[in-house]
């Protein structure tokens, strides 16, 4: 089987459902409030693993019923948790508020995430073995370096999602293979709010660059080749949290397994047109029965 190591965050996501955003100094009431295990690293790892690759997560929960919440979670969901480590204090956690359009707007506090600063004895051996790395931005940048300069070391195709958005060290960029941010990641990257001309810029830095667009599908661009666009199923979306993290594992699941590159993206659009039909984040990701008939479709 496939196999994809991620080393990234793990939070536990406390989402409140309202009808509308507060904005500044209002209060609202909401509908619903649940507690639903996420963090980018921990969504992409159950992403690819319910894409049916076997997964190993990289990272740290702290030592509260959250840490213990979400190592169970991973684990059912067929992630190995062995280089999951625990650590003293609490867990990173995603404070989220969804609206009845499916958009929503979040608050990271990083909690154990922040201890993620190194490789500990064993993550390169996992990486090595690896078909893919995935890498996100919610662990501390110096954590991202080593990994991708590991999977750089090892020959391992190394994904970044470059959120949240921030600048970017060229030594991170020169060591990433596949970049993966939304338009307004792509945006805050280079200053460009065209997303062609942004990938363009991007292909600068890194060989290959997929522009996410959400309901309008998204751009992938090489060197040397012509943009390729593709769509995103119709759907009507419930909730958008995770979608974003759904793709990219499944991505990295469709290219790992050598398939055709439109074939790659238009596979992970299904997936990801089928998370935003549900409510929360690795709640909402489809096992790839599912994402078969999506595509199929």
């Amino acid at each position: 089987m496939t196999h994809i190591a991620v080393l990234g965050s793990t939070n536990m996501d406390l989402v409140a459902y309202v009808e509308k955003p507060p904005q500044r100094g209002e209060t609202v009431t909401g509908r619903e409030f649940r507690t639903i295990p996420g963090g980018k690293g921990a969504n992409q790892a159950i992403a690819a693993a319910r894409a049916g690759a076997t997964v190993s997560m990289i990272g740290a929960v702290g030592n509260d019923a959250f840490g213990t919440r979400l190592r169970s979670t991973l684990e059912h969901s067929g992630v190995d948790t062995d280089s999951l480590r625990t650590v003293e204090g609490p867990s990173g956690t995603a404070h989220i508020v969804v609206d009845d359009e499916g958009g929503n707007a979040i608050v990271v506090i990083p909690g154990a995430n922040g201890t993620v600063d190194h490789l500990t004895p064993g993550d390169e051996g996992v990486i090595a073995s690896a078909d893919a790395l995935l890498l996100q931005l919610e662990i501390p940048l110096d954590g991202v370096l080593a990994g991708a300069d590991a999977a750089r070391r090892h020959g391992v195709r190394t994904v970044l999602t470059p959120a949240p958005a921030r600048p970017l060290p060229p030594e991170l960029l020169a060591a990433v293979d596949l970049l993966v941010p939304n338009e307004y990641e792509a945006a805050t990257l280079t200053g460009r709010t065209d997303p062609l001309d942004a990938a363009a810029a991007l292909l600068d830095q890194v060989p290959e660059v997929v522009i996410t667009l959400g309901a309008a599908g998204g751009l992938y661009v090489t060197r040397g080749a012509e943009p390729l666009v593709f769509a995103a199923p119709r759907v009507t979306a419930v909730d958008s949290t995770g979608a974003g993290d759904t793709f990219v594992g499944a991505l990295a699941v469709a290219l790992a397994e050598e398939r055709p590159v439109r074939e790659a993206l238009t596979w992970a659009a299904a997936a990801a047109a089928i998370s935003v039909q549900r409510e929360g984040a690795s709640a909402s990701m489809p096992y790839r029965p599912e994402i078969e008939a999506q595509y199929t479709a």
